[in-house]
């Protein structure tokens, strides 16, 4: 009799999990108006232009500033990622060893969640003669209101010209 009551207690207790966890996900998400998205994205943007001056300007304690404890930015030794603040401050302190930059990026797009706390942001990465060289995609975070920190980054090289493109024609995205 035991056995046959442990059973119709398995029966449905995975099902009960399955809607409880379906429930929790159905949890109702805040939006911004589009009014506010439009200010989320220029703190983004603003944020972003702040970052790449650091790298420009040669501030190192400014450029931590916006890297999130729990950053992750691909691209580090051998290809592997730099997992926490920590390992991406040294992983890009190369970086900042000369008097200028290797490179510098700006924004050109920048498109946040409803919610307005998390958003993305991408431009293009320039050698320091100011040629596109590639692509940077970075996630950032509101961690505190109004403090964005970059929780992802990863670049992207260009895509190969198309043929019969000029070498001075963008390449499509």
């Amino acid at each position: 009799m035991q056995a046959a009551g442990q059973r119709r207690w398995r029966r449905w207790l995975a099902p009960a999990f399955v809607v409880a966890a379906g429930l929790g996900a159905c949890a109702p998400v805040t939006t911004q108006p589009r009014s506010e998205l439009a200010a989320v994205r220029e703190q983004v943007a603003a944020a972003e232009r702040a970052f790449a001056r650091s790298m420009a300007e040669r501030r190192p304690d400014d450029f931590a500033r916006h890297v999130s404890e729990e950053a992750v930015f691909f691209g580090g030794p051998n290809g592997q990622a730099l997992r926490g603040k920590a390992q991406v401050l040294a992983g890009w302190a190369r970086f900042f060893a000369g008097p200028t930059a290797p490179f510098s990026w700006e924004p050109d797009e920048v498109e946040p969640l409803a919610s307005g706390t998390l958003a993305h942001s991408s431009g293009p990465v320039r050698d320091p003669s100011g040629r596109v060289v590639a692509r940077f995609n970075s996630i950032w975070r509101l961690e505190a209101p109004g403090v964005w920190r970059v929780v992802f980054d990863k670049g992207s090289p260009l895509p190969p010209p198309r043929p019969g493109a000029s070498a001075a024609s963008p390449a499509p995205p």
